[in-house]
């Protein structure tokens, strides 16, 4: 069994960041523990604990927790409300430092990160869950155990503060969005020759997606590490047969500031929402197979590509979206994968060019006709010649 501890791309949280703790037996997965985490890192909110059935009684529930703590070490942590599973899971779980569960402790220490009416609520119903199943929940440590506490918790809930949200802006910083891509086999193995240029496996790549096709659902994040994490994670809940994948991240760079498209920001990350197909410039590609994550292919294009990402409905495509892009995405007949890529000065200018070289040769003609005669130079003689030849040296002789 292995743990990973990554990113949870959801869209609740607030300020939050939202983290996930991953277990695998093998390459399957076997449970999760999704949590929120304050911006300074000293408080984690635990939202959703899970173990698939066929791993279930096996302490896996409690490993997942225990990583937690591991992971936070000097955090507030918020357990939440339970339910009927999670009563009887916590009934045996034994905690590794309960000093730092808030439900343990008096509202003045935490009440500046937690809603301690909130927090009341979940006591209370926890409470009532454990009197229902007939267990403990180790009531002993609980502070104010089965208690009310509504006016404790109303007198310190101004302490409360929602911290401000720091969100990603997209025209400041540059973007890494993936995809995963099923290529035919031909493809697949050019893709990952490592012995062929890169810019020019990326170019069959961007062909073959579309150049008006970067993901339109995918999570935009602030590096390319965090980009293969979200499909790291693709690839672990995705459990149909099929081809090996080939995970494919974009790095784009700032977006024009002065007409942004309508995004919903987080502190290292963002999802683009109704795109009518977003222009962009595509700055480089990155792509590697996920069995073999140490073997990542780069390329950096330079000057940037001129791509787009998809429209989120193709139905809704902007005018523009449309006069560049066909509805597969691919370019249409005529547009270039540069926008800045200057068309020859000599396209549709044939009749032009003819009419000015004809002038140019009646010149040439004119002022030959008015020019006069120049006797040629006299040839020298075959005599003189003859006794013109280059001198040859000869190395001196030794007496």
């Amino acid at each position: 069994m292995s743990l990973w501890l990554t990113n949870w791309k959801t869209d609740g949280g607030g300020a939050w960041s939202g983290r996930r703790v991953l277990a695998l037996v093998g390459h399957a997965y076997a449970g999760r523990l999704d949590f929120f985490v304050h911006p300074d890192g000293q408080a984690v909110q635990v939202d959703v604990l899970e173990v698939e059935s066929r791993f279930q009684k096996r302490g896996l529930a409690s490993v997942l927790m225990d990583a937690l703590y591991a992971a936070y070490p000097t955090a507030w942590i918020d357990h939440g409300g339970r339910s009927p599973e999670g009563t009887r899971w916590w009934d045996r779980y034994r905690e590794p430092a309960p000093e730092r569960n808030i439900h343990n402790r008096p509202p003045v220490e935490w009440a500046h990160y937690f809603d301690p009416v909130g927090v009341a609520g979940q006591k209370t119903r926890n409470a009532y869950q454990n009197r229902y199943h007939g267990v403990d929940g180790h009531r002993s440590v609980v502070y104010r155990y089965g208690e009310p506490m509504e006016a404790e918790a109303r007198h310190y809930a101004p302490q409360f503060r929602e911290p401000d949200v720091q969100s990603l802006d997209p025209a400041l910083h540059e973007l890494h969005g993936g995809m995963r891509l099923f290529l035919p086999p031909g493809l697949h193995r050019l893709a990952h020759d490592t012995a062929a240029d890169t810019v020019v496996r990326a170019g069959m790549l961007l062909d073959h997606i579309g150049y008006g096709n970067l993901p339109a659902a995918a999570a935009w994040n602030t590096t390319r590490l965090e980009a293969l994490e979200d499909l790291a994670q693709e690839e672990v809940f995705d459990t149909r047969q099929h081809a090996p994948a080939t995970h494919v991240t974009f790095r784009i760079l700032p977006l024009a500031n002065e007409k942004l498209p309508e995004h919903d920001p987080k502190a290292s990350w963002l999802r683009f929402m109704n795109s009518p197909g977003i222009d962009v410039q595509l700055a480089g590609m990155s792509w590697r197979l996920p069995d073999r994550p140490w073997v990542t292919h780069h390329a950096a294009f330079d000057p940037p590509v001129a791509a787009a990402i998809a429209p989120q409905f193709r139905q809704d495509a902007s005018p523009a979206y449309l006069s560049r892009y066909s509805k597969l995405g691919d370019l249409l007949p005529g547009q270039r994968a540069h926008r800045s890529e200057a068309p020859s000065p000599y396209v549709g200018r044939g009749a032009e060019i003819t009419a000015m070289a004809n002038r140019l040769l009646e010149g040439v003609a004119r002022r030959a006709a008015a020019r006069p005669d120049i006797p040629s130079r006299q040839p020298q003689h075959a005599e003189q010649s003859a006794h013109q030849q280059p001198s040859q040296r000869h190395p001196p002789r030794l007496p």
